[in-house]
């Protein structure tokens, strides 16, 4: 993130807190007390905890529920509430960049391929993270029961 604008953000699983998820934010300034250096003080950590309700990030008061993780990220991105800006969008799929197309071709022409087991699709609601997964595989295991699915494999 140290190259990247103001904005600019990654979420990933907390690997301290189970369940929750790290925030890191690429800022403009950095906070006060700390003087200017390499660029990492330029990027900022938050946690975003899991509630009953969804999702909020930790220690700040003013910061409402949102249902879901993307819910928070998306209104983050139209007003910073907590955080000290906003958060910026990617315009595009940072997987699809020509970096990382060139890499999979390259797998591809050495012969990588995998096999893949479809089972079924199902919707989650609103559901998010390890609930969404849990709800999903009762119901797969209960189609099946019911013979209701038939998986297939898929060579890739």
């Amino acid at each position: 993130l140290r190259d990247k604008p103001p904005g600019t953000f990654v979420v990933r699983d907390s690997n301290s807190f189970p369940g929750a998820f790290g925030l890191a934010l690429k800022v403009a300034t950095p906070p006060p007390g700390i003087h200017p250096g390499d660029g990492t003080e330029l990027v900022r950590h938050f946690l975003i905890e899991p509630s009953p309700k969804g999702v909020k990030l930790k220690g700040c008061n003013n910061e409402p529920v949102f249902g879901t993780l993307s819910a928070l990220v998306y209104q983050h991105s139209i007003t910073p509430l907590a955080l000290p800006t906003k958060l910026l969008l990617p315009d595009y799929d940072p997987a699809s960049t020509p970096e990382h197309i060139s890499a999979a071709q390259a797998l591809l022409q050495q012969g990588a391929a995998c096999n893949v087991t479809y089972v079924v699709s199902l919707d989650t609601e609103s559901l998010t993270g390890p609930e969404a997964v849990r709800r999903c595989i009762t119901e797969a295991f209960e189609l099946q029961r019911q013979k209701m699915v038939q998986p297939v494999s898929v060579h890739f």
